[in-house]
């Protein structure tokens, strides 16, 4: 069975940092592209960042560019968003999806399209001073 597990949120202050870490259980995450979205309270679940399993593609959404990193460890089976500079409006739940053949395309991915592989269940991301 495809899991994935989000963790690493947390309350940091305004212009801290948190590196979450999505970690892939029943799988290998090396076939994979791994999505990372947020949902806030009362909002809508958007996509934050993307990496193709090959690493060559890699998308990020205009609100985090140069704040955010997605990297992966294939030898940890884990995926990271480093997140820098946080701002009130990064609270949110972050979530990691794993997508792969025409979903692993990030710009298929970032839409979440019903049949994605795995979802984690999510880590809650509280930036307040």
């Amino acid at each position: 069975q495809l899991q994935l597990a989000e963790s690493g949120g947390g309350l940091v202050q305004p212009g801290g940092s948190l590196r979450l870490s999505c970690a892939a259980s029943g799988f290998t995450l090396d076939d994979y592209s791994i999505g990372w979205f947020r949902q806030a309270p009362g909002k809508e679940r958007v996509a934050v960042s993307c990496m193709t399993s090959s690493g060559d593609n890699i998308y990020y959404a205009d609100s985090v560019k140069g704040r955010f990193t997605i990297s992966r460890d294939n030898a940890k089976n884990t995926v990271y968003l480093q997140m820098n500079g946080l701002k009130p409006e990064d609270t949110a739940v972050y979530y990691c999806a794993a997508a792969t053949g025409l979903y692993g395309r990030c710009g298929v991915l970032i839409k979440a399209p019903p049949g994605l592989d795995a979802w984690g269940q999510g880590t809650l991301v509280t930036v307040s001073s």
